[in-house]
């Protein structure tokens, strides 16, 4: 009867001793470990003026997407659709387009740009119903339309 009785405590003392125990070191930052997978995205080559003017465009972005979560979070759907229209969508484009050499970008680049611009009206276009219900998943198409070309490119110098 002692000895059924020990067996539970024994798994506690083991349990509470693991707890206690010095936690192994981690490696990588915050105790996550990096995966190192080979870069397979294809580059971009654009000259150091095109590659800067690129950088900025893409930062604009990130900008902006972060600028509409704080309108959205505020209620604001006014602003949130403007900051769409203006910053990501097809008028954003054009005025990339305008500064860019096009010509340097592969084609299926300009159709996951196209895509990005596309989600962006679609996103505008339902700002007004207020409904966040509508608003996310359409949102989230932006998102997804961000990392496809992130995940496809990346920028390399001439």
């Amino acid at each position: 009867m002692i000895r059924q009785a020990a067996v539970p405590l024994v798994f506690f003392a083991a349990l509470l001793a693991s707890g206690c125990a010095e936690p192994k070191a981690a490696s990588g930052i915050n105790g996550v470990t990096p995966v190192h997978l080979p870069d397979v995205r294809t580059p971009v080559q654009l000259d150091a003026d095109a590659r800067q003017e690129h950088r900025a465009v893409m930062l604009q972005h990130l900008e902006t997407v972060q600028a509409i979560v704080a309108a959205l979070a505020d209620e604001d759907y006014r602003l949130a659709q403007g900051l769409t229209e203006t910053h990501l969508g097809f008028f954003m484009h054009r005025h990339a387009m305008a500064r860019q050499q096009p010509e340097n970008f592969p084609p299926a680049y300009h159709d996951l740009a196209m895509a990005h611009h596309e989600a962006a009206e679609k996103l505008a276009d339902v700002m007004p119903s207020r409904d966040l219900k509508q608003i996310l998943p359409e949102f989230n198409k932006l998102l997804k339309a961000c990392v496809a070309c992130h995940l496809e490119y990346k920028l390399r110098s001439s």
